[in-house]
């Protein structure tokens, strides 16, 4: 997995693989510390952890993963789609079927240019909705965030929590990086 970030209410208070940030979030969690939020920085997903038993207890459980469903060997999950009959036909033409083509669909959008600045677009909308979402000129800054007025989101968090201000603008940097390469 990605580094990590993990928060209580508007500090940071910990950065960097799993393990370590969980362990720095259970201190927190066991001096009764509110609010802790841990980000997967790539993805800006929440991470869930349970902090019930002792420090080596919780990285136990990190150290073991939860049973899954589909093909656990392969990381599968079994999920629905629905397609045209004329769909699922050319698909079943495909190499390797239906399945595998769609992978290979999936792999490809994503390696696309448009589909990395989506992602980055969507793990910064996850970390500034659920760290910044009740601050201060949070809407005005998320809009500014999609019409892609950087100097404007940077002031209107710039009377945001430090540790905030800092993640978010990380996250959004990864974007603007983005803007910035189609515009050269």
């Amino acid at each position: 997995m990605a580094d990590c970030s993990a928060f209580a209410g508007h500090e940071l208070i910990a950065r960097g693989p799993l393990p370590k940030v969980a362990l720095a979030a259970k201190a927190a969690w066991d001096d009764g510390r509110a609010r802790l939020l841990i980000f997967d920085d790539e993805t800006g997903r929440q991470i869930e952890i349970d902090f019930r038993g002792d420090s080596a207890e919780v990285a136990a459980k990190l150290a073991s993963p939860p049973p899954q469903r589909g093909r656990p060997r392969l990381g599968v999950t079994s999920r629905e789609v629905t397609l045209l009959p004329s769909h699922w036909e050319w698909l079943a033409e495909q190499p390797g079927g239906a399945s595998a083509t769609l992978r290979r669909l999936v792999d490809a959008a994503r390696r696309g240019e448009a589909g990395r600045r989506r992602e980055a677009q969507e793990a910064a909308h996850r970390v500034l909705f659920a760290l910044a979402g009740d601050l201060p000129a949070f809407e005005e800054a998320n809009r500014a965030f999609y019409a892609s007025e950087w100097d404007r989101v940077e002031d209107l968090t710039s009377f945001w929590p430090p540790d905030v201000r800092s993640y978010v603008l990380d996250m959004i940097g990864r974007v603007r990086a983005f803007d910035l390469d189609q515009a050269r």
